[in-house]
């Protein structure tokens, strides 16, 4: 029993190693969202930081600022969308698709 809970324990530590791992590869990639069909662009990267916005000239209308606020939005949150589904995509390729509480 003893040696099968050390076995246990090397395997979580392992398994811990690979996800900072992951964590840190992760923080440098960078994922994309689009509005508007793609009048309004965001860049997020791996540890959820805004990097860039792109606004195409048209979606600039001085008269409805409340759209392009939404637009930017919208942008902004399927970027992070994204960079979430490709962060548990590669934590389920470490983790066998078993739900750690905690993690992302």
């Amino acid at each position: 029993m003893k040696g099968n809970m050390n076995q246990l324990l090397k395997q979580v530590q392992q398994m811990q190693s690979k996800l900072t791992s992951m964590q840190d590869k992760m923080a440098d990639e960078t994922a994309e969202g689009q509005a508007g069909g793609g009048m309004v662009k965001a860049t997020v990267n791996g540890k959820q930081e805004l990097l860039k916005v792109e606004l195409e000239k048209d979606v600039v209308d001085p008269e409805d600022i409340e759209m392009l606020q939404d637009l930017i939005v919208a942008a902004v949150n399927a970027a992070m969308k994204n960079m979430q589904d490709r962060m548990n995509s590669e934590m389920g390729k470490i983790t066998g698709g078993m739900k750690i509480p905690g993690m992302f």
